[in-house]
């Protein structure tokens, strides 16, 4: 089957395969952890050109295709948390404050999973607008902002919502992927060909190594699992097929080509850990970092990975078609 030689072709990449790698040092007891400065450069170096390399592309589109799908993924950023906080409900014992922060994680997006998608259907030789790193950023916040909000009204108290969005919109992520597009949108092609040899040949190399580091991250979360119940780790799996499909869904009815369309997918379906952990750490102190960090990356990230990137596109094409 075709979805077989998807996810085959993905576990191989060297990103996935860096991302195991990480994992099993973990698990037989070796430490393959990067120094939190290196893992903040690479971090910033993947938010930046990731950024560069959209606005280039967002220069040479028109607004009208830009607007439907941005549309149609501030609907998703909203609905997601939404579904994810009632389904918890249902299948899980957590309380509302958790089910809250694990909803604005899932709300919210995963730069690397959306990084890992781009990489693979440039392997596979298919075609994505360029905009779509500016999904990545309007997708972002509203997934935060409703999963915080189900958080607060469930423990019966008001949330510090300025201090919490000034967190999102003045942290790293947003401000080097908004940065990054501006940068592109004023440099252009002829102006990205000079930089390309860093941000372009040498991308594939440094997510690999930054795989390496979330992998050793996952496999020291495994534990938590124990105290959440069987429900989470249902959710983590099953969840972001169902958002994914959403996601494919609303973008192929937005005019997004069958990539486009599974970049939506995938940053419907994957869950965040960079941004989301610092606003609920800041704006829910009483959350369980053990539940939402887990999920989001010990379960969900590397089944979006290995089987979830390869199952949208199926979905994209059987959809597109």
């Amino acid at each position: 089957m075709e979805i077989l030689r998807l996810a085959l072709d993905n576990l191989l990449s060297p990103p996935v395969l860096g991302f195991a790698l990480g994992l099993v040092a973990v698990l037989v007891g070796g430490d393959l952890r990067l120094p939190d400065a290196v893992y903040q450069g690479l971090s910033m170096y993947l938010l930046l050109a990731i950024g560069i390399k959209g606005g280039v592309a967002l220069r040479a589109s028109s607004v009208g295709d830009v607007i439907l799908p941005t549309i149609a993924a501030i609907g998703l950023g909203v609905l997601i948390p939404v579904l994810a906080y009632l389904i918890l409900r249902r299948a899980t014992p957590l309380s509302g404050l958790d089910r809250g922060a694990i909803a604005a994680h899932y709300g919210s997006t995963s730069l690397v999973t959306f990084t890992a998608a781009l990489v693979f259907l440039e392997a596979s030789s298919i075609a994505v607008e360029g905009f779509v790193t500016t999904l990545l950023a309007v997708m972002e916040i509203p997934g935060i902002v409703v999963g915080l909000l189900l958080a607060g009204r469930a423990a019966d108290r008001s949330l510090s919502w300025g201090a919490s969005l000034h967190e999102i919109l003045v942290g790293k992520s947003i401000l080097l992927l908004v940065g990054g597009l501006v940068l592109g949108v004023l440099t252009g092609a002829s102006g990205y060909e000079r930089v390309e040899p860093f941000f372009g040949a040498l991308f594939v190399g440094i997510l690999t190594l930054f795989l390496v580091e979330l992998g050793t991250l996952a496999g020291r979360r495994l534990p938590d699992l124990k105290t959440a119940g069987i429900g989470l780790p249902i959710f983590a799996i099953l969840f972001p097929i169902l958002a994914g499909t959403m996601g494919v869904t609303a973008g192929s009815l937005a005019g997004l080509s069958v990539g486009g369309a599974t970049i939506l997918g995938v940053l419907s379906a994957s869950a965040s850990y960079i941004a989301a952990p610092a606003a609920v750490r800041l704006a829910l102190p009483e959350a369980n970092p053990g539940y939402y960090l887990t999920a989001s990356l010990g379960i969900t990230f590397p089944f979006n990975l290995v089987i979830g990137i390869p199952l949208y596109l199926e979905i994209a094409q059987v959809v597109g078609g």
